[in-house]
């Protein structure tokens, strides 16, 4: 997913400042499109360039002006042609499992460890999955319909069935561990 769609998208609903769309980031998709400031305000002077979003300078007597962006109708039209277009498959990166592929040179307790210690960040990942239900809905009340929270709340699912997965798997290697599956080091 491109970042400048992601912005796009926000924008659709309504006209945010740069700061405002990090909130609603943090609020509604970081748990899986994290972001941080700089990279919306670059990639918010790039969609202005591009003619994408217009900005609106809002003055504020006790602090600096206030730049509201908003999507134009080139930038939705660039939003509805993405939205409807075939994604070519990323390349998936995982550190842990780059940890996992090279563990055989680790010692039989630091291999149990590097497993416990992977489920447990996935039960803290599951919690954090089960707790955006609320998240979502309070998100709802500011910028969704009922056919939007739909496909967030898909976001949320997904998510979660990814994760117990994983804690799932992870579960399974420990005990295979414990019970002495683990073949000896060479």
């Amino acid at each position: 997913m491109s970042l400048e769609h992601a912005i796009l998208g926000f924008l659709n609903y309504k006209p945010l400042s740069g700061y405002d769309l990090k909130k609603t980031f943090d609020a509604s998709v970081r748990h899986f499109w994290p972001v941080d400031q700089s990279q919306i305000y670059r990639t918010l002077s790039r969609l202005q360039g591009e003619g994408k979003t217009r900005v609106e300078v809002v003055d504020q007597a006790d602090r600096p002006d206030r730049k509201v962006y908003h999507i134009t109708p080139a930038g939705k039209q660039e939003l509805l042609r993405w939205l409807g277009s075939t994604l070519e498959v990323e390349p998936a990166r995982s550190p842990q499992m780059i940890q996992v592929f090279f563990a055989a040179n680790l010692p039989n307790d630091a291999v149990l460890k590097l497993f416990e210690d992977g489920a447990a960040y996935m039960r803290q990942a599951v919690a954090m999955y089960d707790s955006f239900p609320p998240v979502v809905d309070e998100f709802a009340k500011h910028l969704g319909t009922p056919r939007d929270v739909f496909f967030w709340g898909l976001t949320v699912e997904s998510g979660q069935a990814m994760m117990r997965s994983s804690l799932e798997w992870m579960e399974s290697v420990i005990t295979r561990i414990k019970a002495g599956q683990l073949p000896p080091s060479q």
